[in-house]
């Protein structure tokens, strides 16, 4: 967990702003939920293993001998906890508010989660999400909303050249089933296969026998994995000649017409990439799975899935539902270097004896003129004030004696 100095909270609301205008151009509107969910909602085993890095909430009033008592279970000690995402939460908020919202729902959630992470480099305990969602459209038409929209971030932010790795739950359902491996184990093979960019085929392999995974279906997976492949065209062609025969023929109908409507949306080919192996680690999705890429990285820069699922936990009726989730934290890291806005920022260096209500009343003037101004005291190490203003995006500087007026500041350039 973070503190941000104003440099660089100020990039960080740059960048918040671009990812909240470019969302509200694209239709969708902004919810806000408590950071704290019910313990059982936050551990109903749809939050895969974020489930086990939620940061629980001791209940009020219980004395000591009700904590050793309730020591070896944490639901017994706990009634609430924090969110350890933004997808959960807005479940519960659709079941809760639907009389109020439209038939098709397009919510924006931004907002800080907390998970009990070992922190490191891109990995923190408090961390802001970006979310987008649509709730009530089961067609492909929901999916390429999101990516179109998320796209439009990227290009919005100046990252360019971003694509769309896109899979599908029910294709790696069918391939499993095609190569052999029992329902039961399936959980596990995917975790294994998830692995896949880290650890090459041959580790997949390696890795699944040493679990004991049907030997059988270990072998028909490795020849699939070893056979040669060119990265495959977003089309019906292109999916059908990267996956086993047997899938599904509405499953590659889903993602053509995904792709379809993306290239249409896009005014050009669609950034996508179909990858048959992307698993996503969330338990609740169900259908299209996808992860945002950029060339410049060799991580995910966001993704998300659909989850048609999860709302009938809390509402007793199925409702279609997809989301998006913008990786902040990595996209802010990207931009490190970004200029700020072109706003007028104005730092009024005075000298001691400036009457006070002459310096508020150059300040006023200015701010109200839209510009920003921070005032500051003259002092002897002139250098060091003005390059720390220059650090805090300040841009201009002009010198306030007793004599100054409005019409006669003169402003230099700051850094």
């Amino acid at each position: 967990m973070r503190d941000f100095l104003p440099a660089d909270k100020a990039r960080r609301e740059r960048v918040l702003a671009v990812i909240r205008a470019r969302y509200r151009a694209h239709g969708f509107d902004e919810i806000e939920t408590p950071v704290m969910e019910d313990y059982d909602r936050l551990h109903a085993g749809l939050g895969g293993d974020n489930e086990k890095l939620s940061f629980s909430i001791l209940k009020r009033g219980m004395d000591a001998e009700a904590i050793r008592a309730a020591a070896d279970d944490t639901a017994a000690l706990a009634d609430l906890g924090l969110r350890y995402d933004l997808t959960v939460p807005l479940a519960r908020f659709y079941a809760t508010n639907r009389a109020q919202l439209p038939t098709v729902f397009r919510s924006i959630q931004i907002a800080p989660v907390w998970r009990a992470e070992r922190p490191q480099k891109g990995r923190y305990r408090q961390f802001v999400q970006c979310d987008i969602d649509i709730i009530g459209d089961a067609s492909a038409r929901a999916e390429a909303e999101l990516m179109t929209a998320s796209l439009d971030v990227l290009d919005a932010l100046g990252l360019d050249g971003g694509s769309i790795r896109v899979n599908d739950r029910r294709v790696l359902d069918a391939m499993l089933d095609v190569f052999g491996f029992a329902a039961e184990e399936r959980p596990g093979v995917l975790i294994t296969i998830d692995k896949l960019d880290k650890v090459g085929p041959s580790g997949v392999v390696a890795e699944l026998r040493d679990r004991g995974a049907d030997a059988a279906a270990v072998d028909a997976l490795a020849a699939y994995l070893d056979r040669p492949a060119a990265p495959p065209a977003f089309d019906d062609a292109g999916i059908r000649a990267a996956l086993p025969a047997g899938i599904p023929d509405e499953v590659v109908a889903h993602l053509v017409a995904l792709g379809e409507t993306v290239a249409a949306a896009r005014g050009a080919d669609a950034p996508l990439v179909f990858d048959p192996f992307l698993v996503r680690g969330m338990g609740y999705y169900t259908g299209t799975i996808f992860e945002l890429a950029h060339p410049s990285v060799d991580y995910s820069l966001g993704g998300g899935g659909r989850y048609d699922g999860m709302i009938g936990r809390f509402l007793g009726q199925e409702v279609p539902a997809v989301g998006f989730s913008i990786g902040f934290e990595r996209i802010v890291d990207l931009l490190q270097d970004a200029e700020g806005t072109a706003e007028r920022s104005i730092v009024l260096v005075h000298d001691r004896d400036v009457p006070l209500a002459q310096l508020l009343r150059l300040k006023a003037a200015l701010v109200s003129d839209g510009a920003r101004v921070r005032v500051e005291q003259r002092v002897k190490n002139m250098k060091a004030l003005l390059e720390r203003s220059a650090a805090d995006g300040y841009t201009s500087f002009a010198t306030v004696g007793a004599d100054t007026t409005a019409e006669s500041l003169e402003f230099k350039p700051l850094g």
